[in-house]
């Protein structure tokens, strides 16, 4: 479990970060959930730290992670998200999960998405697992890994 000190040094270390970068920004560290610190950044250059399709950001996290790591010994995760982009991205995932798993029930023929990170398929495997209509899983080997959607025959 975190500690105060630890999320102070978190946000310390995370500003100190950027400002070495020389990015403009606002941060804001959110309520720990578990051992998950969400850092939430603002931006007037949001393209230039998210990247395409994430991958900056990505990048940003992982190294970032790394360098904190040095200085706290609890062991945690931090989850930056850069002018809300991976909230309107789970939006936008869990919209199109719906929308394809009521495609392949529907035809009763299984899709097959296209690669994403480990977090976004997470997102889809989530949002569709109370369904009783459709199963999915992940096939492939990083980073062409990807999520089937199937219908459920019982």
């Amino acid at each position: 479990m975190l500690s105060q000190n630890d999320i102070e040094k978190i946000k310390e270390l995370t500003k100190e970060f950027f400002n070495k970068t020389s990015f403009d920004i606002d941060l804001e560290i959110l309520k720990p959930e578990e051992n998950t610190v969400p850092i939430k950044i603002r931006t007037s250059e949001p393209k230039v730290l998210i990247g395409q399709n994430g991958q900056t950001l990505s990048e940003i996290q992982h190294l970032l992670k790394s360098l904190l790591r040095r200085k706290i010994q609890t062991d945690f995760y931090i989850d930056i998200d850069v002018n809300d982009y991976k909230k309107k991205k789970a939006e936008y995932l869990k919209s199109s999960a719906n929308e394809m798993a009521d495609e392949v029930a529907l035809s009763g023929k299984e899709k097959i998405l296209t690669p994403m990170p480990s977090y976004e398929r997470r997102i889809i495997h989530m949002q569709l697992a109370s369904r009783k209509d459709v199963l999915t899983e992940s096939i492939g080997q990083e980073p062409e890994r990807k999520v089937v959607i199937k219908p459920y025959s019982s």
